[in-house]
């Protein structure tokens, strides 16, 4: 990949600042951009990558900001969009937040990262937490010493981590976060179903450890049938590594294997496409007593088993917008009219698997405009909820090995949490 010059240019396409890395595309060329830019505002969208004259535009936008990257070569466009995003993750990383005027007050430190991260249009160090051992945020300059000379894990095979860290405690705690997408109609029959998947590390060990984890991957398990493997298998799709993943390992023998980042990272995501069974089930029943009068009638059902709690349960009910005057009663929790979004908010602490709860809500309607058209175009009930030790796919951890070659002892802890994604039920 080779990036000839990189621009950040503000909401109107004007250069806030610029780093020309091959002298072979003229600065001007922005104003190549700001046209394009201004025909996509009043004809159609911009894409994200294209061509003129010879030079090749890709762009990301990220708050009142573009971020652009200009090349005569042949370049891979998927390549330079994904160094765009990373350079937007280091610029955070120092800023706090990304935007106009965090780069206009930050000019100088600005130029030292677009520096160290690219060299001659080729991507270098994208790893915040590296570029930080060397440039300082206060100081907005390189660090000086005698002897300047670039940390171990610029040189080394390890980008993503540094060298000589060291804890009086041996720790490593992994969350198996799973998110349910569902959109379920009003007779039960799901429409849409997908569980995403991710593996949320926080590590603080010393040194330089070598982890490998296993999981219940129907791949894995196929293979080790003969050698006497059981239990129950997941065929994981979608996966998607963090950098430290050695993929050549997992795709000989299916493990999962790495040195990991110090501190917080995600290690793995992944998708299913199954037909997932809904894990609350919400039936609503609207009574109109009069023109002016309505009555909802709701009933929420854990349909999980009883040894599992949801916990943050929220019932968002669309209401007509010129609803007034509520009349709340529920079995449990707190119900609160939101006028702002045409919505009747039921929260609950927690919910135990097999129970029904029921809230009756009786509003005045003083527009009587409410029709039979208006009532079919509402927009779907949404359901917020968390599950901890509960994962709708079955993943399971089989193993977490950490060594290192100090030889000490790790404690790992797993813990599995099932959130409600875009979690949606439609009115009858």
């Amino acid at each position: 990949m080779g990036i000839s010059a990189l621009f950040a240019l503000d909401i109107k396409g004007k250069p806030i600042i610029s780093r020309d890395y091959r002298g072979d595309v003229p600065l001007s060329c922005t104003e190549v951009f700001t046209r394009h830019l201004a025909e996509a505002d009043s004809e159609c969208e911009l894409t994200p990558v294209f061509e003129e004259g010879g030079v090749t535009f890709c762009y990301v936008q990220h708050n009142n900001l573009y971020l652009l990257a200009v090349t005569r070569l042949n370049t891979n466009a998927m390549a330079v969009v994904s160094f765009l995003h990373s350079l937007i993750t280091v610029f955070a990383h120092y800023f706090g937040e990304l935007e106009e005027e965090s780069l206009r007050d930050n000019f100088v430190i600005c130029y030292e990262l677009l520096d160290e991260v690219m060299d001659y249009g080729h991507p270098q160090f994208t790893e915040a937490n590296i570029l930080k051992e060397f440039i300082t945020t206060h100081a907005h300059k390189l660090e000086a010493s005698a002897a300047p000379r670039p940390p171990m894990a610029v040189t080394g095979a390890v980008s993503w981590r540094s060298d000589g860290i060291r804890y009086k405690k041996n720790e490593v705690f992994l969350d198996v976060v799973e998110s349910v997408n569902l959109l379920v109609n009003a007779n039960g029959t799901v429409v849409r179903s997908e569980v995403t998947g991710a593996l949320k590390f926080r590590t603080y060990l010393s040194g330089m450890p070598e982890c490998k984890l296993g999981l219940n991957d129907k791949v894995l398990l196929d293979q080790n049938r003969g050698g006497g493997a059981k239990g129950k298998s997941v065929d994981l799709e979608d996966i998607k590594f963090h950098q430290c993943v050695r993929l050549a390992r997992f795709e000989n023998d299916r493990t999962i294997s790495f040195i990991p980042p110090d501190g917080a990272f995600e290690l793995m995501t992944y998708r299913l496409a199954t037909v997932v069974k809904p894990l609350l089930w919400v039936d609503c029943h609207v009574e109109r007593h009069s023109a002016t009068r309505v009555e909802y009638i709701v009933k929420a059902r854990s349909q999980f088993k009883e040894r599992s709690n949801a916990t943050g349960v929220q019932i968002t009910l669309p209401v007509p917008a010129d609803a007034i005057a509520p009349q709340v009663r529920c079995s449990t929790g707190s119900a609160n009219y939101a006028p702002e979004s045409s919505a009747l908010v039921w929260k609950m602490k927690q919910m135990p698997g097999g129970k029904e709860y029921l809230l009756r809500a009786k509003f005045s309607l003083p527009s009587v405009a409410s029709t039979d058209d208006q009532a079919a175009k509402k927009p779907p009930i949404q359901v917020k909820f968390e599950i901890p030790y509960f994962t709708v796919s079955g993943v399971q951890v089989r193993y977490l090995r950490i060594v290192e070659k100090s030889g000490y002892q790790a404690l790992p802890w797993v813990r599995y949490i099932t959130v409600a994604g875009n979690y949606e039920i439609r009115f009858a």
